[in-house]
């Protein structure tokens, strides 16, 4: 009972991440295209709000199973690495340099830290 929930968690958390996402994908594309702006002049945001979006992913998971928050956070993040990791394999044939896999660490501790705080302030006060 306890993984269905921790599962379903992150699910919430993978959903949460994948949204704000593809949301800040379609915005920033549409400055591209309607302004002078390059690409190299957002990249830094891009990598900060993926930052955010992985955090803001482990806070809704963590709230959701309202306990074990490290782990909640932690499979979220494992989660959101394997669609990433799926989608650059199998659509363009690559896998994960060196940057990428230390970017997808510091989403996984980003993740971790979100679900820890989203059970201590969303979670509830749930003892065993």
């Amino acid at each position: 009972m306890e993984q269905r929930q921790i599962f379903s968690s992150a699910l919430y958390g993978i959903l949460a991440i994948l949204t704000l996402v593809l949301a800040a994908s379609f915005i920033v594309s549409l400055f591209l295209r309607f302004s002078s702006m390059e690409e190299s002049s957002v990249a830094w945001f891009l990598v900060l709000f993926s930052f955010l979006a992985v955090f803001i992913g482990g806070f809704i998971a963590g709230g959701k199973a309202k306990r074990k928050g490290w782990l909640v956070g932690g499979a979220t993040a494992v989660l959101y690495t394997l669609v990433i990791f799926l989608v650059q394999f199998l659509g363009y044939n690559q896998l994960f340099d060196l940057q990428q896999s230390l970017m997808h660490a510091g989403y996984t501790g980003a993740s971790v830290l979100g679900g820890i705080l989203g059970v201590n302030l969303i979670g509830g006060n749930f003892r065993e």
